[in-house]
C-alpha cells in the first residue's frame, strides 16, 4: 500500500492531529488562500471544491465521514444530526432519529421536515427549485421522505440501495433548511454547522465565525476561519511562506511546489496523498468532428499517460480507470484488467500507429491537418495538463490551441455543450460507484457532460448498486468501469496525488486519501499558537 508522504516533522505529531494526545487550544483564526472564485456558495448547486471547501463547515449531514480518519469508508460512517438509523421495509426504507435542541444559525430549530425540504430540492419535488441540481442523480432511487414527528425521519426508496449512507456521508450532502430560499443560500447560506457565514465578497474572499451555539458541546475551537482568493498559485504558495496564510488550500500544492515550500519553510507539515479526482478528456459527442466514433477511438490512443504523470507529477500519481485506484480507492480496476483496454496498456508507440492509421482513413496526416480548440479551466489544475494534451495531440495531426474558460462559466460551459473537447478535472463527491456512475455517465444525467448514453451498461448501474456484498458488487463494477473505458465515455489520463500542508501550529485537520469533497468541517481544528 502506498504510504501517506509526511514531511517537516515527525509522524507522531501528526497522530496528535486527531485532537486526542494534545490538549485542545481554543480562539485565533485560521487563515486559508482559495484558489479562485466560488462559483456560489450553495453547496447543492454546484460541482466543485471550491465551494464545498469554505463552506463545508457552515452546515451539518445526518451522518459524516469520520474526519479523523484519511480514507473514507463505509464502516467509519458517524452521526451528525442523525444520531442513529435503521433498515426497514426489506432494505428499501431508511429510518433517522435525529439530534434534539439543533438549531438554525438564525435561531430556528432544525426539525425533521429540513430533511424533507432538503430531498424535495434535490429531487425536484418542492415549490423551490434549485438553478442547478448536480446530485439529483444521486437520488434517482429516492422514492419519498416521510416526517414522523419533530425527530424521525425516513428516506423511501423505490429498490433497495444498501450504499446509500455513503452518499449521504459526503461533503456534498448538507441539510438545508426549509425557512431559507435555495436563492439566499447561493449568497448568504444558513446552516446548522460549527460556522456561520459572514460574508462572500466575489473574487476578494470569505469569512466565516465560531458559532458559539452550536449544538456539540465545546466545538469548534476556531474563531472563524477565512479564505482569501488568491488565483495565482505561485503568488499564494510565497504566502504561505512568508507566514501570510496558516494552511494551503487542499491539494493544491504540486509535487515540484512541494519542493520549493520545503527549501524555504522546512517547518511545513505537508502530506502528499491521492485525491479521489482524474485528469480526463470530455468529447463533445454531439457535434462535429467528435460525433465521429473513430475520431474519439483515435483521440483515445493517441495519449501517453506516463508522460503526464512524469511531467506534472514527477511520476507521482496514478494510471486507472473510472473508479479511484487501489489502494487509496476501494473499487478501481486491477492492473491487468485495466492495461487490457484498447489504448491504456504500455505500448505507447504502438497505440499511435493505430491512431494514425485511423486518422488516415478519415483524411488526415502529415499534409492535411485537424484543427481544435482545447477548453479548459481557468487554474492551473487544468491548464497544465491542456498544455502537454495539445503538444500529444500533433503525434496524430490535430493542431490544437488551449482556450482558457474562467472558473464561473466553466461548468455551465460545457453544461450547455459550448465546446468541441475539454481538458476536465473529475473529483468524485464519495468514493462509491453510486455517486459515480450515476452522476457522470447516467444518459439523463446533468453532470454528464459528454453526452455519452449506453442503456445496456445503465441498467448494470442498478444492478451493482443494489448488490449488498461487496466482492460481488467489485465483479460487477470492474465490468462496469472496463466498458466505459472501452468506449471512450470520458477517457481517463490519470489520478492525481499532491499535497496539502500547514504551519507547524495547525493542529487536527487530516487530509483524506479519497476524496476532496468529505474532509472540511473544521470543528476539530485548532492552533497551538
Amino acid at each position: 500500500m502506498r504510504p501517506i508522504v509526511l514531511l517537516g516533522g515527525l509522524a507522531a505529531a501528526l497522530m496528535c492531529w486527531s485532537g486526542v494526545a494534545l490538549a485542545q487550544k481554543s480562539g485565533g483564526v485560521l487563515k486559508m488562500y482559495h484558489r479562485d472564485n466560488p462559483p456560489s456558495a450553495s453547496i447543492h448547486e454546484e460541482a466543485t471544491n471550491s465551494t464545498v471547501v469554505p463552506f463545508m463547515s457552515v452546515f451539518n449531514n445526518l451522518v459524516l465521514y469520520d474526519q479523523g480518519k484519511p480514507q473514507n469508508s463505509p464502516q467509519d460512517i458517524v452521526p451528525d444530526l442523525a444520531k442513529s438509523w435503521s433498515w426497514g421495509n426489506g432494505g428499501k426504507d431508511l429510518t433517522f432519529k435525529l439530534q434534539e435542541g439543533v438549531k438554525w444559525h438564525d435561531g430556528k430549530p432544525f426539525t425533521a421536515k429540513d430533511v424533507v425540504c432538503t430531498f424535495d430540492l434535490l429531487t425536484g419535488k418542492g415549490e423551490d427549485k434549485l438553478r442547478r441540481n448536480p446530485r439529483r442523480p444521486w437520488y434517482g432511487n429516492v422514492d419519498t421522505v416521510t416526517a414522523d414527528g419533530d425527530l424521525e425521519v425516513t428516506i423511501h426508496l423505490k429498490r433497495p440501495q444498501p450504499w446509500l449512507l455513503s452518499l449521504l456521508a459526503s461533503g456534498y450532502s448538507p441539510i438545508y433548511p426549509c425557512h431559507i430560499t435555495a436563492a439566499q443560500m447561493r449568497t448568504k447560506p444558513i446552516g446548522t454547522g460549527p460556522f456561520k457565514f459572514v460574508e462572500f465578497k466575489q473574487n476578494e474572499g470569505i469569512k466565516l465565525t465560531k458559532n458559539t451555539d452550536y449544538w456539540k458541546k465545546g466545538r469548534p475551537y476556531l474563531d472563524g476561519i477565512e479564505f482569501t482568493i488568491v488565483p495565482n498559485r505561485a503568488t499564494a504558495i510565497l504566502s504561505f511562506v512568508s507566514g501570510r496564510f496558516d494552511i494551503t488550500f487542499p491539494w493544491e500544492v504540486t509535487i515540484p511546489l512541494l519542493k520549493d515550500i520545503k527549501s524555504q519553510l522546512p517547518s511545513a507539515m505537508c502530506q502528499v496523498t491521492s485525491l479521489n479526482n482524474t485528469t480526463n478528456l470530455i468529447l463533445n459527442r454531439d457535434a462535429a468532428p467528435f460525433d465521429n466514433p473513430d475520431l474519439r477511438k483515435a483521440l483515445q490512443l493517441a495519449l501517453d499517460r506516463k508522460s503526464f504523470v512524469d511531467i506534472i507529477n514527477q511520476g507521482d500519481a496514478e494510471l486507472g480507470g473510472t473508479m479511484q485506484p487501489p489502494p487509496d480507492g476501494v473499487w478501481g480496476l486491477p492492473k491487468e484488467i485495466y492495461e487490457a483496454v484498447p489504448g491504456y496498456g504500455p505500448d505507447v508507440q504502438k497505440n499511435r500507429e493505430a491512431a494514425r492509421a485511423i486518422m488516415k482513413t478519415l483524411g488526415y496526416g502529415p499534409d492535411k491537418h485537424l484543427p481544435l480548440k482545447i477548453a479548459t479551466r481557468g487554474i492551473s489544475l487544468y491548464k497544465d495538463p491542456a498544455v502537454i494534451l495539445a503538444s500529444q495531440l500533433k503525434e496524430i495531426w490535430i493542431d490544437a490551441d488551449v482556450d482558457i474558460v474562467e472558473t464561473s462559466q466553466w461548468f455551465p460551459r460545457i453544461a450547455r455543450k459550448n465546446y468541441q473537447i475539454g481538458l476536465n478535472t473529475t473529483g468524485n463527491g464519495v468514493d462509491d460507484p453510486d455517486q459515480n456512475y450515476y452522476e457522470n455517465f447516467a444518459c439523463k444525467s446533468e453532470r454528464n457532460y459528454t453526452g455519452y448514453c449506453n442503456p445496456e451498461i445503465e441498467k448494470l448501474f442498478d444492478v451493482q448498486s443494489a448488490e449488498a456484498d461487496m466482492e460481488k458488487r467489485k465483479k460487477i463494477v470492474w465490468e462496469i468501469d472496463r466498458k466505459l473505458l472501452e468506449d471512450g465515455a470520458r477517457p481517463v489520463i490519470m489520478w492525481n496525488r499532491a499535497a496539502i500542508c500547514m504551519q507547524p501550529y495547525v493542529k487536527g485537520y487530516v487530509a483524506q486519501v479519497n476524496s476532496v469533497y468529505n474532509g472540511f468541517r473544521f470543528e476539530d481544528v485548532w492552533l497551538d499558537k
